[in-house]
């Protein structure tokens, strides 16, 4: 799996679980937060692993030491996407590499 796939698989995980979660009143926002995943998830697997978006995961620590691991992007990283509503994929990726850069990186 690429690194590119290896996103876009966690985007779709996490986006699945946004469309299968039932709340009262959420007011739209778990259906909201699922496409903003599953757009992502589109995005994220169409760039090429030497995209600047996806290296910049990687330089943050995003796949592990040596960047060969699964797509990891921490606790700041998964809060962001948790919290996902709107805004562009690429805004997503950008936003959990800063997460991820200014927690010094997931182990």
């Amino acid at each position: 799996m690429t690194r590119s796939e290896s996103v876009a698989e966690y985007f779709r995980t996490h986006g699945r679980r946004r469309l299968d979660r039932v709340e009262v009143r959420d007011g739209g926002r778990n259906a909201r937060c699922a496409l903003a995943l599953l757009d992502a998830a589109a995005y994220a697997g169409s760039l090429d692993d030497g995209d600047p978006l996806i290296t910049g995961l990687v330089e943050a620590g995003c796949f592990g030491p040596g960047g060969d691991g699964p797509f990891d992007p921490g606790d700041e990283g998964l809060a962001i996407v948790k919290n996902w509503e709107s805004g562009e994929p690429w805004q997503l990726l950008f936003a959990i590499r800063s997460a991820a850069a200014q927690a010094g990186a997931p182990a």
